[in-house]
């Protein structure tokens, strides 16, 4: 997808598969650029599909950001199809009743150093 076709498509389309040859060089290139960046932070599935079951949620945002402790990670939030961060949204009940909800805005992310010996070269060859 190129860059115009990002800005126009629907958010929920936005992302390609890019083959594992070009992850790897990508991910290198980053590593070998900035070699004391944080190189890869884990998230688990439960609460990437936490946040896509909000309703209405077309697509995820990753924010860097600093945790209390100043280490490096991210906070990811949902997003409708216009990208606006779902803060809040409505759900009814089987009694019919409408209840209110904050939206997710989720950390806690894996960090390097929780296994050991990855490498871009050690996983991706």
């Amino acid at each position: 997808m190129t860059q115009n076709e990002i800005l126009t498509a629907n958010l929920a389309a936005v992302g390609e598969d890019i083959g594992q040859e070009l992850g790897a060089k990508m991910v290198k290139d980053f590593q070998d650029a900035y070699p004391t960046e944080t190189q890869w932070f884990n998230v688990g599935k439960n609460i990437i599909n936490n946040i896509l079951s909000q309703p209405n949620c077309a697509g995820i945002r990753f924010y860097n950001a600093l945790d209390e402790t100043g280490q490096k990670t991210l906070v990811i939030v949902g997003l409708d199809e216009d990208e606006n961060i779902i803060c809040e949204y409505s759900t009814i009940n089987s009694d019919g009743v409408i209840g209110k909800h904050v939206g997710i805005v989720a950390d806690r992310v894996g960090r390097p150093g929780t296994k050991t010996g990855d490498t871009i070269l050690d996983w991706w060859t």
